[in-house]
């Protein structure tokens, strides 16, 4: 009689890479807050102690996070003949997206310093630079210009997401704010309630980063291409 064979499903290894793409993703689904090495093991279906394996603890955990979602930062091709504004535009709304995509990392990202054994994970700064140094920026204006702008992108998606003072967009509910607006009170507020809520976040972002570059602009006198 011919014995059937019983085919075993080969366990995915674990791996340093495996680990920090779980930990990004149970931060994105639940916060920051409840990454644990635990938690995460549980997620892996591991023990815990076989994460350290592949980190050396939790510092080593949070960044590798960081180091691996500035990977994931989309860096356009250089081309000179391409206006300025429309570059900057495309490296800025880039930004917004991983940033948008990973909300509850935003303090992970603007507090730990990227490790510095990969070059890749510097990219997105060496992009922004190089977009504002084409430009015409001096390599100390365009550190100025990048703390600005860079400020005004974490600072929306921030509010964007609710870790701000905020107004939610379409499709989102209003939370937080049970209050009787009064005219008297109140007026500008209840005058611009509508537009605070259900506003189109992409185009108060292409506002936002429109009214940055005209007042780069005019600070440094760049023209357009």
């Amino acid at each position: 009689m011919e014995r059937k064979k019983v085919s075993k499903k080969r366990r995915q290894p674990l791996g340093r890479e495996r680990v920090l793409r779980a930990a990004i993703s149970l931060a994105d689904k639940e916060g920051i807050g409840a990454l644990s090495m635990r938690h995460l093991g549980q997620k892996l279906g591991v023990e815990a102690m076989s994460l350290y394996n592949h980190v050396k603890d939790k510092d080593d955990l949070l960044d590798g996070i960081v180091g691996r979602i500035l990977l994931e930062f989309p860096v356009p091709a250089t081309d000179p003949t391409r206006d300025w504004v429309d570059h900057g535009r495309e490296v800025a709304f880039g930004w917004r997206a991983v940033l948008t995509a990973h909300p509850h990392a935003l303090p992970l990202i603007g507090s730990r310093p990227p490790a510095t054994d990969n070059p890749n994970v510097l990219m997105p700064v060496e992009t922004a630079l190089r977009a504002l140094i084409d430009a015409g920026l001096s390599e100390q204006d365009a550190v100025t210009a990048f703390h600005a702008i860079g400020g005004y992108i974490f600072g929306f998606v921030m509010m964007e997401k609710g870790q701000a003072l905020g107004f939610p967009g379409p499709n989102q509910k209003l939370t937080g704010l049970d209050l009787d607006l009064s005219t008297d009170e109140l007026p500008c507020l209840t005058a611009c309630m509508p537009y605070l809520i259900g506003c189109d976040f992409d185009e108060q972002f292409a506002y936002g980063l429109d009214l940055m570059i005209e007042g780069l602009r005019a600070k440094t006198g760049i023209p357009a291409a």
